[in-house]
């Protein structure tokens, strides 16, 4: 009985050595994100890091938190671990080119995802929402809350990043047509809740008759929606905002925010890792374009039954 049980263990640890190893057979994806507080940048690095693991490669997420210097040893990181390829969320658009232009120089391929580098030609591809059409599917929406005539506020993202300006721009676009719309105040929070609260704070200060405030992405919105609560506006002023984050379809279940626009991070970051296993196994990554638009929905309280989990829309 001895004998049987010990062949056993030894067959069966054989197996699993040989399981372990064919399982990271194809090597090390690294990912590097933004800053993983955040539930999309969360969400960006942990769907890579599944779909490759899944795929047979081993995995690793680390984050930048918008720091160049940060990311460029994040690169060297990888670049001595001999990853296969990465996968980066870049932390500017063009302080990060020389953090790519290192790794290509190294030979591993890199995708980048989300946020765009102000240079074609380096990267593999570049997957990114188009923050335009979601600027606009946003602005739509917004203005059916608002109405077409009072004061408003819009909060903007890190400028370093080129999504900030595309989706203010988006926002101008259809807002512009409506000439008794008053933007009375434009402020920067950097994507960050803590930053839309305080800027919220002071804005109404200075503008205490607002009719709403459009957000360039949900935690500066979230941010405002905490600042409205406490001023006792939260019931005359309408927040719109942009990325499709759990908190923001909870605020849009209790009625304190209008819509967010979901980009698809779930979908992208899955299909960042799709391409980079191609490229590594054939040498391209299966698609004509470096860079690729990836449409955003609109999530209201009339679709929010759709939303399955974390920025997923069932119905899409």
């Amino acid at each position: 009985m001895f004998n049987m049980t010990k062949r056993l263990l030894i067959a069966s640890t054989a197996s699993l050595t040989l399981m372990a190893s064919s399982a990271w057979a194809d090597g090390l994806m690294s990912i590097i994100v933004n800053n993983p507080s955040n539930p999309y940048w969360f969400t960006e690095g942990q769907v890579a890091k599944k779909t490759a693991e899944d795929m047979g490669y081993e995995a690793n997420v680390s984050a930048h938190k918008g720091d160049t210097n940060t990311e460029s040893k994040l690169i060297d990181t990888a670049i001595t671990n001999k990853a296969k390829a990465i996968i980066l969320d870049p932390a500017n658009a063009d302080g990060s080119i020389g953090a790519v232009r290192k790794a290509v120089a190294a030979g591993i391929p890199v995708i980048i995802i989300n946020a765009e580098i102000n240079q074609s030609g380096l990267a593999k591809a570049q997957l990114v929402s188009n923050n335009a059409q979601g600027a606009a599917l946003g602005a739509m929406q917004w203005i059916e809350s608002v109405g077409d005539s009072g004061n408003y506020v819009e909060l903007f993202g890190a400028p370093s990043d080129n999504n900030a300006q595309t989706r203010s721009n988006g926002f101008k676009t259809v807002l512009s047509q409506y000439p008794d719309l008053i933007k009375v105040a434009s402020e920067v929070a950097n994507w960050d809740r803590t930053q839309g609260y305080t800027k919220m704070q002071s804005i109404l200060q200075a503008n205490p008759n607002i009719k709403g405030v459009i957000s360039g992405n949900d935690d500066m919105a979230l941010g405002a929606i905490a600042a409205l609560k406490e001023a006792g506006k939260i019931s005359q002023v309408k927040v719109g905002g942009f990325d499709g984050s759990p908190d923001a379809a909870n605020a849009i279940l209790n009625g304190e925010m209008e819509y967010t626009v979901l980009q698809p991070v779930a979908t992208f970051a899955a299909e960042a890792i799709r391409q980079a296993d191609n490229f590594i196994k054939n040498g391209n990554t299966g698609v004509d374009s470096e860079k690729q638009l990836f449409d955003c929905y609109l999530i209201t309280s009339e679709n929010i039954k759709y939303y399955t989990s974390a920025f997923t829309l069932s119905q899409h």
